[in-house]
């Protein structure tokens, strides 16, 4: 149920194959670097053509070395989870005959402690909400089988050890 299906192995191949790439580009410009004075703000290129500001987040570099309107890793690894789980929301509720007019999800990340002292992401919570068009909305419980299938064929979530909590409304 909600699982693409794959008709021959030469396919199946070919899909675990894909690869995904991404261009980080950074220069030093004219601030001390051996001080630790230097922007972080770099750009993200993507093989479509998007650039997308990035930075270390204010959290963990203070301004002006951090640029607060770019995009964090931290923020990108939640929005991927997000998006990730939307997409795959989408695809299963239009397979189970299921009309989504709209989809909005406020997403956070939780930072945490490892017993070695390190900061990892240690849980995202979604917060989806979905609105239905349509002759047929689902029922809570079909919804919350539609975000557990999206949960359980999302590549992102299937990649990380960072818990995973849905919260739809």
């Amino acid at each position: 149920m909600g699982s693409m299906r794959i008709e021959t192995s030469q396919e199946r191949d070919s899909l675990r194959m894909r690869e995904h790439t991404a261009t980080i580009r950074w220069q030093r410009g004219e601030h001390p670097f051996a001080k630790g004075r230097y922007s972080r703000r770099h750009e993200w290129r993507f093989d479509g053509g998007a650039v997308v500001p990035g930075s270390s987040s204010p959290h963990v570099v203070r301004e002006p070395f951090s640029d607060a309107s770019a995009v964090d890793p931290e923020e990108a690894f939640v929005a991927a989870l997000s998006s990730c789980h939307m997409l795959w929301f989408l695809s299963i509720a239009a397979e189970r005959g299921f009309i989504v007019d709209a989809y909005e999800d406020d997403a956070v990340g939780h930072m945490r402690q490892d017993d070695a002292g390190r900061l990892w992401v240690a849980e995202a919570v979604l917060r989806p909400r979905a609105t239905f068009g349509g002759d047929v909305e689902p029922s809570r419980d079909q919804l919350d089988e539609l975000h557990h299938a999206a949960h359980e064929q999302c590549f992102i979530a299937n990649s990380v050890k960072t818990a995973i909590r849905i919260e739809a409304h």
